[in-house]
């Protein structure tokens, strides 16, 4: 774990600019404590020697000598909760001038003594002076708690005590304090300007086109943020433009491919058409033939126009998907039937394999119908009569796995990673003889896509051709 006053990565804002001003104000209270320091090392003389007692309070005994209790400064010092003690010749307690406090009534010398060093400690002050004459009394004891004694400071002997004058001391210290101020507030400010530099650079080579720019950034979290932000966009953005042109180049390609395999049908219509106008077909078996030639080309054309349209629809964000529950197994049953007669048709052997329980998924029926029914049309398009083909249903944990599969031609190893791609056959030609169009794969894949599953092409032995189709549950 980082020590926040080591670095500031993964640090909030808010954490680093506080604990940076707190750091500023130790600096600042050192810079007072170095200046302070400097002006007692600049004064000539001890200030301590020059402490003066509260000119109101007499705290020497010698001075109540003349009173005796009775006169102003024996008042003054009654006042503040202090007294006087007269003491005989053997420091017995003979007389008490005031209210005693403490319970003493004789003294040792010890205790005297140990009185007199006024300690910080000792609630009492002490002040002792002898009493000259005959009298019993010999000593006068002067005691005034510690708490009103008080030491004050000639501010007029400071001052005259320094090398310099007052100004330039005031002039020196808030010198010191403003270049403290800007050195740490360009501190701060750098701090905060160097990772906003990196994401303006950063803005600026995105809005250039550069959009595999990424930024890295060594700063408090509110930019570390930023910055995460800042390249999760710069990787959305990178993928739809990178998506995008190859929408644009496949947009390209197709339009070539399509004009392509219009064109040969037109042309080749345009040209029967044109022989039967020029009567060149004079005989009834010759102009059926032609004619029949017409319609074919024009039902291939119309075939490929309405798969055109169902492949731009599919794209399109105008299109609904209407995905619901249902029960799988009947409704392929009632798609396979529907194509019973083509597969009879061709001599196709036939193995359907649905579990008797029911299965359902979610999915969209027509769609799910489209892809069936292309699949099982390909297969009957490009396989010889006699090809075996199998449609098998396994239920999973959470999907439904059906498989269309046939021991025909099969589809050559080099056109797998583009047999899903409009235009693209799998018997490699570019000719309209076998009536294909070159879009039914890619418009069954993209509708199991569209229902949340997926399209598949794979081979086993004894089965060149396997496709398999996943449909969520």
């Amino acid at each position: 774990m980082k020590h926040p006053w080591k670095s500031r990565d993964n640090r909030p804002l808010q954490t680093s600019l506080t604990l940076d001003f707190l750091l500023f104000n130790c600096m600042l209270l050192l810079l007072v404590l170095g200046v302070y320091l400097f002006i007692q090392k600049d004064i000539t003389h001890m200030i301590l020697d020059k402490r003066l007692t509260d000119p109101n309070l007499p705290v020497e005994a010698g001075q109540y000598l003349e009173e005796l209790g009775e006169g102003p400064r024996s008042a003054q010092l009654l006042h503040s909760g202090g007294w006087l003690e007269l003491l005989d010749s053997n420091k017995q307690v003979i007389r008490v001038v005031g209210d005693k406090e403490d319970q003493i009534r004789s003294y040792d010398e010890d205790r005297l003594f140990l009185g007199l060093e006024n300690r910080k400690d000792q609630p009492y002050y002490y002040s002792i002076a002898k009493i000259e004459g005959d009298g019993q009394a010999a000593w006068l004891l002067l005691k005034i708690p510690r708490d009103v004694i008080k030491v004050s400071i000639d501010n007029e002997l400071l001052v005259s005590y320094l090398n310099h004058s007052v100004f330039f001391y005031v002039f020196l210290v808030s010198g010191l304090i403003l270049l403290l101020i800007f050195v740490y507030s360009y501190w701060v400010t750098r701090r905060i300007k160097k990772p906003l530099r990196v994401l303006n650079l950063g803005l600026k080579q995105m809005m250039e086109g550069h959009y595999s720019t990424r930024i890295a950034l060594y700063a408090e979290t509110e930019f570390l943020r930023i910055g995460e932000s800042f390249n999760y966009m710069a990787d959305v953005i990178e993928k739809t433009t990178e998506e995008k042109r190859r929408a644009e180049k496949s947009k390209q390609r197709l339009m070539v491919d399509l004009s392509h395999d219009l064109k040969t049908p037109i042309t080749s219509i345009q040209g029967y058409a044109q022989a039967l106008m020029e009567g060149r077909g004079t005989d009834p078996e010759r102009q059926t033939k032609y004619l029949n030639y017409i319609y074919s080309k024009s039902v291939q054309v119309t075939k490929l126009i309405q798969h055109m349209l169902e492949l731009l629809k599919l794209d399109s964000p105008d299109f609904i998907l209407r995905t619901e529950r249902l029960e799988l197994g009947d409704h392929l049953r009632e798609i396979v039937a529907d194509t019973y007669g083509e597969i009879e048709q061709k001599d196709f052997q036939l193995q359907l394999q649905v579990p008797e329980e029911e299965m359902y998924a979610h999915y969209d029926p027509e769609l799910f119908a489209s892809v069936v029914n292309n699949l099982i049309s390909n297969a009957l398009a490009y396989n010889p009569n006699g090809t075996h083909l199998r449609v098998s249903v396994f239920p999973e944990d959470t999907e439904i796995r059906i498989e269309i599969a046939d021991n025909g031609v099969g589809i050559p190893k080099e056109l797998w990673s583009t047999i899903f791609d409009p235009f693209v056959r799998g018997d490699e030609a570019r000719s309209t003889a076998s009536g294909g169009t070159g879009l039914g794969l890619s418009i069954a894949k993209k509708n199991a896509e569209k229902m949340g599953g997926s399209l598949e092409l794979a081979s086993r032995e004894g089965e060149p051709t396997v496709f398999t189709i996943r449909v969520p549950k």
